[in-house]
């Protein structure tokens, strides 16, 4: 019988388990809470927390609300979201990682302190990721977001560059924007700060690592998540019988014949709980052949 193996670095980050557990000790007390957004790019967890009590709203049902709880989760937002939090007596429970919170502040600070007619602050992510709204609301809209190189017309090469990464992003990703500017400025290297989050970070090499071990892999995640995406393509460069699954459901059990070594592995945004349901119904279809 195939060797069954779940990733132990895989699952939620610090900031994700953060939320969770300041979201479950409010539902304990009082059975209900708003979040402005998904806690989690994960739908089964969010599901999990919605028999709770958890009610997951927009940024419009936010404005509306009045003399309510609202939890912010780990990706941070602008400050616009605490000022109408602040009109409309709303009490916020605040789970912004402390990884985000550091680079809202930085961010901030440089916005504040520089001259935009000769510097432009650029942000290297996904443009719409709740984290790089929460990071463009600290320089008043002004900061350019750009996804990779292929945004390069965005930037103004003429005024100093003073370049921050998403903290999901890859390291990798982020030297090769940074070489990529500094061969269009004739060699010059733009100001660029290296914000990624070193937890999210060294999951990469450890996912190679374990996608090499096995014959299959089963790479569990939600569809939304940012994360998810770049930690499975690294799954699939490495190993290239890795399958993209959201839940147990999504398993055709075809892809378990004549495997000896089967890999489960995950996001940051992946709960431990659904990576092990996966296990078993993999381990349970396999002891019945």
């Amino acid at each position: 019988m195939a060797q069954v193996e779940i990733d132990e670095n895989s699952g939620f980050c610090f900031g994700v388990v953060n939320a969770i557990r300041k979201a479950e000790e409010e539902l304990e007390k009082t059975g209900r809470l708003y979040c402005l957004g998904d806690i989690v790019h994960n739908n089964s967890e969010v599901a999990r927390l919605q028999q709770k009590g958890l009610i997951t709203i927009d940024h419009d049902e936010f404005a509306r609300l009045h003399d309510v709880k609202v939890l912010l989760r780990a990706h941070g937002e602008p400050p616009e979201t605490y000022r109408i939090a602040r009109e409309n007596r709303i009490e916020i429970i605040d789970a912004t990682c402390p990884v985000v919170l550091q680079l809202q502040r930085k961010i901030k600070q440089a916005y504040e302190n520089s001259d935009p007619d000769r510097t432009q602050i650029v942000i290297y992510g996904k443009r719409g990721h709740a984290e790089v709204n929460g990071l463009v609301g600290q320089t008043d809209g002004h900061a350019v977001v750009i996804e990779g190189t292929g945004d390069f017309d965005r930037l103004d090469f003429s005024k100093n560059i003073c370049l921050y990464s998403q903290t999901t992003k890859s390291v990798e990703g982020l030297q090769h924007v940074v070489d990529e500017i500094t061969r269009r400025r004739g060699g010059t290297a733009p100001e660029y700060h290296d914000t990624i989050c070193r937890q999210v970070a060294n999951r990469i090499p450890d996912i190679r690592r374990f996608a090499r071990r096995h014959d299959l892999v089963l790479f569990v995640c939600g569809r939304k998540s940012s994360n998810g995406k770049v930690l499975y393509e690294e799954c699939l460069r490495e190993n290239p019988d890795t399958r993209f699954i959201s839940d147990v459901s999504e398993i055709d059990t075809a892809w378990l014949e004549g495997r000896r070594s089967i890999g489960i592995c995950g996001a940051t945004s992946t709960p431990k709980w659904l990576m092990e349901a996966v296990a078993r119904y993999v381990t349970d279809y396999l002891d019945k052949k």
